[in-house]
């Protein structure tokens, strides 16, 4: 699996499970909904550690980006409510900044 697939299928992973939570602590939904918001945690968890990256610190920085370019696709998606200018704003800002940390030849 490419790293890029990874962190594509974490982010929506974490996102659901904390969308789980979300709904079952905010939105009033029953308790099992805590059952696959665990589940979608654990999958997170587990997809990010198989991530290509000598340290830990970096795999989680250069996911940051892509969750949030997912946490805002999923705003749209799922809850219907579009990005707006800011949101893109942010977001080119995130995704240049997780490129940087992923992407730039290392010395070593």
């Amino acid at each position: 699996m490419t790293t890029a697939f990874i962190y594509l299928v974490a982010a929506l992973a974490e996102i659901a499970g904390c969308f789980a939570f979300w709904a079952w602590w905010r939105l009033g939904a029953g308790a099992l909904w805590l059952v696959p918001g665990l589940a979608g945690l654990i999958a997170f968890a587990w997809l990010l550690s198989l991530a290509d990256s000598a340290f830990a610190g970096r795999a989680y920085a250069a996911y940051g980006g892509v969750y949030i370019a997912s946490s805002l696709i999923w705003m749209w998606m799922i809850e219907g409510q579009r990005p707006d200018r800011w949101d893109a704003a942010g977001l080119a800002l995130c995704l240049t900044g997780a490129a940087v940390i992923l992407l730039v030849p290392r010395g070593g």
